[in-house]
């Protein structure tokens, strides 16, 4: 039964990741490194299929051997953020959820920016 609920959440987590690829509110690389650890916990096979795959390989490993986020993830991470503060200030969102996004946004944002870059 563990297994089949490390396997479920597993291949959610990287199907949102690979959403994330063309969504640009939703982000990858949390997806990406919870898809391998739960993938991991279910079938390691799946999980060195998962860390050899040319799209999410690199981001899995350079978080695991270093912590790090890759310059570019960086990037677009903190650019869609900012993209979400944009669109909520012209759709009008109330100012109050607009603050609380500046808030969360920042907190994510200074935790994105202070990992290692590879």
């Amino acid at each position: 039964m563990g297994k089949l609920f490390y396997t479920i959440l597993g291949w959610l987590a990287l199907a949102l990741g690979a959403l994330g690829l063309f969504l640009p509110l939703l982000p990858t690389t949390p997806f990406v490194i919870s898809a391998a650890f739960l993938l991991g916990k279910s079938s390691p096979r799946t999980r060195q299929w998962l860390i050899s795959n040319k799209t999410f390989g690199p981001i899995i490993t350079d978080w695991e051997l270093k912590g790090a986020i890759a310059p570019r993830i960086k990037m677009i991470a903190c650019s869609m953020m900012v993209l979400v503060i944009v669109i909520s200030i012209v759709l009008k969102v109330n100012g109050l959820l607009i603050l609380l996004q500046v808030l969360c946004i920042v907190a994510a944002a200074s935790y994105i920016l202070t990992r290692p870059s590879q």
